[in-house]
């Protein structure tokens, strides 16, 4: 299993990366952008959750993400929110595009329904194994 879900892992960030190349953003920085688009003012915490990451790894692509100008944090109190910025909203279309042609693409591969399946059989072992 290790071998298999680890090339598995492989093949779909080459998928990402070739469909993200036009935004010139990694799969982890795309996903995080567009969550802060749809939710803007999220908290780091809510990010880490639903990506399934570590708060630490939120906080290196939050820090890349303001580098490059396309979000900005702000604390209040013990809370930080982030935002899109001008310029991350901006690339808001063209990351969309990007973010569904990663889809098409691999679900041209495996099928429509083949990839619902997988996706929501992942996350449910992905739940199993965390508990």
């Amino acid at each position: 299993m290790y071998f298999t879900a680890n090339a598995l892992a492989r093949k779909i960030e080459k998928l990402a990366q070739q469909s993200l190349s036009a935004v010139d953003l990694s799969p982890s920085h795309a996903y995080l952008l567009m969550m802060v688009l749809q939710e803007p003012g999220v908290q780091p915490s809510v990010l880490a959750d639903h990506l399934q990451l570590q708060p630490s790894t939120i906080t290196r692509l939050i820090e890349k993400l303001e580098e490059k100008k396309l979000v900005v944090r702000t604390t209040e109190g013990k809370t930080t929110n982030v935002y899109p910025s001008p310029k991350g909203k901006e690339i808001q279309p063209k990351l969309k595009d990007c973010l569904h042609e990663f889809y098409t693409s691999y679900a041209s591969i495996l099928g429509k329904e083949e990839s619902a399946r997988l996706v929501q059989n992942m996350g449910k072992m992905a739940d199993k194994l965390e508990a």
